[in-house]
């Protein structure tokens, strides 16, 4: 359903803009008239450029339309709004003025309309699951029934802000070493299969005996010089594989399995499922969530199979009467520290609270392990830049030694 811009005058003769999700531009007037409006312009939003419309919704399928920063922003302004004392339907309106992104724009429209049309911000949100996840829906939908409507998306703005801010620093930490290693490929595809070839054709037209070290290289020149499509076949061929099978069952408990036995990378990622685990059913608590639902929920935000299945178990025994601890223990993912902490939290009365300090913990241990990580990955690659590096000079510098010494 397209989205429409307007402009219209009110009873009192002022101009107003906003923005409406309607069939038609007929449909568009008989509601502003029957608000209330004279309408002075309608015309659809990003009209003037369909092609390049398209081209964003082709690239909102594939990426999901909205980032997550956007999201953050529109739920912290609509927090600070609604405590302003502002009504929700007037609130999503300017949030709908203030956004860039013409998708997003397009769904908050829906949005408000449902709203509008008496439905509650939950089911509204619920519509559009590409974009409000499950943990977003739920939180609203408890915030609506206890009346913390404002301070719950500002846990929510937080809560995305927070997970935001740990990725990036993530991908920060990673982007060298990680351009290091891409960069450093492909000079050295490059100097094999193109700048030593040419080097080496004058040690083969002298028909004397190379070094190993020089038959090595040779070998490895033409074998990438000849076969270089294959070996761009072969990756390709495997970015499809990846990409085909890696929702199979069997294929994705492997890879669970594989991310969090990984050395060095394999701590990381189990702290960061844990730490997005704890903070996400802490907020899920303090916004008066049912312990299973947060659960079920939690367990939907994490993505790991084996973890999934050690709080599918969690569940069973809470639904059981029995405690959160003792069900998260008995298959060993959970480190002893985050057990004991979570017994704590229900011993007292805190668990929400717990499992917060919980996930603070596990994020600052992962802002250093990824650091630590780094600082070992810089050196290694320089080192490994420079041993390969130092053979294709000593592959060239042999012969030509040898030469030298044949000719005195």
């Amino acid at each position: 359903m397209p989205v429409y811009e307007y402009v219209v005058l009110d009873q009192k003769g002022k101009q107003k803009k906003g923005i409406l999700d309607a069939e038609g531009q007929g449909a568009v007037k008989q509601r502003l008239r029957a608000k209330g409006y004279y309408p002075i312009e309608i015309k659809e939003a990003r009209q003037q450029k369909k092609a390049h419309v398209k081209g964003l919704d082709f690239l909102g399928r594939f990426f999901g339309g909205v980032s997550k920063a956007e999201l953050n922003s529109a739920t912290r302004l609509l927090s600070t709004l609604l405590s302003a004392g502002l009504p929700l339907d007037t609130a999503l309106q300017a949030i709908i003025v203030q956004m860039q992104n013409p998708h997003f724009k397009k769904i908050l429209a829906q949005v408000k309309d449902s709203v509008t049309e008496g439905n509650s911000l939950a089911f509204a949100l619920g519509q559009q699951p590409r974009v409000f996840s499950n943990l977003y829906v739920n939180m609203v939908r408890s915030a609506e029934a206890s009346g913390t409507l404002e301070l719950v998306l500002e846990r929510l703005a937080e809560f995305g802000e927070n997970q935001q801010m740990l990725m990036n620093k993530i991908r920060a930490a990673m982007a060298y070493p990680l351009f290091m290693t891409v960069i450093g490929s492909l000079v050295l595809v490059f100097l094999i299969s193109f700048v030593v070839p040419n080097i080496t054709k004058i040690f083969q037209q002298m028909h004397h005996a190379l070094p190993l070290p020089t038959i090595i290289l040779i070998s490895v020149s033409r074998f990438m010089g000849n076969y270089w499509w294959g070996m761009l076949l072969f990756f390709v061929l495997i970015f499809l594989c990846a990409i085909i099978f890696k929702n199979k069952p069997k294929v994705r408990e492997f890879l669970d399995l594989l991310r969090l036995r990984l050395p060095l990378i394999g701590p990381i990622y189990t702290k960061l499922i844990i730490s997005r685990f704890c903070r996400t059913l802490g907020n899920l608590l303090m916004a008066g969530i049912p312990i299973i639902t947060g659960l079920q929920i939690a367990k939907n935000i994490v993505q790991n199979v084996h973890v999934n299945r050690v709080i599918n178990n969690a569940m069973d025994e809470v639904e059981k009467g029995r405690a959160l601890a003792e069900g998260i223990s008995r298959a060993g993912l959970f480190p002893g520290i985050v057990v004991q902490m979570i017994a704590v939290g229900e011993q007292s009365g805190q668990l929400e609270k717990m499992l917060i300090k919980a996930a603070e913990t596990y994020e600052k241990e992962i802002e250093a392990n990824i650091t630590a990580l780094t600082s070992i990955l810089e050196p290694v690659l320089i080192l490994v830049m420079g041993v390969v590096v130092g053979f294709i000079v000593v592959s060239i510098l042999l012969p030509i030694f040898e030469m030298n010494q044949l000719v005195r």
